[in-house]
């Protein structure tokens, strides 16, 4: 055995340096006046709502540039399949880096996670559902990215929840929504979606929800409906204080009664969720003016969905311009290696992150931005999650 030898002091200062210079390294890299820049293990943590801005634990802004990746909403329906409609490895997170996002919504299945209606139906129990969207959400604040985790699909009573409804079911939603946010309470990277697209006609209804189907406030909606105070009553139940998105009625396309039918929130963690194509009826700058610019002048807005269905990027640039001179964040539709820019509409074509047309726009903007963009953070690493009920 070779004798161990004693460290001079001189050797030791040297080394001491070193791991100064180190340290003055990495504080350099993630201080950047861009945003966030990603690294390995490093997400921004603490993240809470102040005023109309989302920040982290160090009160530093972020303003959130991603992409919606769908599947985990429907693949759990079918048999023989994974929980992903393609990858979820390290290579496909690493093309997303390329794009320079820095967060990313995860779809659910109300039955795969509860494990009720005969879902999943892929060979998989409802625990293996829940552990691979941990592991998928673990992996992307693995990579520096926020992660938003959001009731997709849904049913009621023992309907199966294969597509949207108007509004969560109150047969299944807060048990789904207690289960959930018991599992990623521990984790402040991780904000939760209440609920896709409300679709119902009444913004009382979308408040309130009903105690029986077809009944008032919720008249157009055939079941019991968990409104909105009810699901945020149902999560900080829980004790998560996790940052809440609510979207809009019509689709979330329409915001023109948030603020006047905004939840009462403990925690004052309530972002408002915009949905926004090409096809939609709030798609000009002027209803953006109207609708969207006083809301976030209350609260931070927050873009989960943006896209067109014409295999082009001009809609989204005239929108994403707009978001950028009103500091809202923004998510694209969708990540999926469809290669059908119209119908879905797909950003990309395969999963090392070959733009779509649609998607090179997308891309283009985003790099443009600079790295991370999403305002000044030194972000320390977040802990795993756990299944817990």
């Amino acid at each position: 055995m070779k004798k161990k030898q004693a460290i001079s002091p001189i050797t030791c200062s040297l080394m001491l340096g070193i791991v100064c210079l180190g340290i003055l390294g990495t504080l350099l890299f993630w201080k950047t006046s861009t945003g966030i820049a990603r690294a390995s293990g490093s997400p921004p943590t603490g993240l809470h709502v102040v005023g109309n801005q989302i920040k982290d634990s160090d009160s530093n802004i972020l303003i959130p540039h991603g992409v919606d990746r769908m599947g985990t909403e429907y693949q759990c329906t079918k048999s023989g399949t994974t929980d992903f409609d393609g990858p979820v490895d390290q290579a496909s997170v690493s093309a997303m880096q390329t794009w320079n996002v820095n967060i990313v919504r995860v779809p659910l299945n109300e039955d795969c996670w509860l494990g009720i209606n005969g879902f999943p139906a892929n060979g998989k129990s409802a625990s293996q559902y829940q552990a691979d969207i941990i592991n998928w959400v673990n992996l992307l604040n693995q990579n520096g990215m926020v992660a938003i985790v959001e009731l997709h699909w849904n049913a009621p009573g023992s309907l199966q929840a294969t597509g949207q409804e108007p509004m969560p079911d109150q047969d299944h939603a807060p048990a789904f929504w207690t289960s959930v946010a018991n599992t990623f309470k521990s984790n402040s990277s991780v904000i939760f979606d209440l609920y896709n697209e409300p679709y119902t006609s009444s913004w009382s209804c979308w408040k309130n929800g009903s105690t029986a189907p077809s009944t008032n406030p919720c008249s157009d909606v055939s079941f019991a409906v968990a409104g909105m105070q009810s699901l945020v009553n149902t999560v900080r139940a829980t004790g998560a204080t996790n940052i809440l998105m609510l979207g809009g009625l019509a689709y979330s396309n329409d915001l023109s009664g948030w603020l006047a039918n905004k939840p009462s929130d403990s925690n004052n963690n309530l972002v408002a969720s915009a949905h926004i194509y090409n096809f939609n009826s709030c798609s000009n700058s002027g209803c953006w003016d109207s609708q969207i610019e006083p809301v976030n002048a209350q609260v931070p807005v927050l873009v989960g969905e943006l896209g067109e269905n014409d295999c082009s990027s001009g809609f989204i640039n005239t929108l994403i311009s707009w978001l950028d001179q009103h500091s809202i964040g923004y998510l694209a539709w969708t990540w999926t290696a469809t290669g059908n820019c119209g119908g879905s509409p797909a950003l990309i074509t395969d999963y090392t992150g070959t733009p779509t047309n649609y998607g090179q726009g997308y891309k283009t903007h985003l790099l443009s931005l600079g790295s991370g963009s999403g305002g000044d953070s030194t972000p320390t690493p977040t802990s795993t999650n756990s299944i817990l009920k």
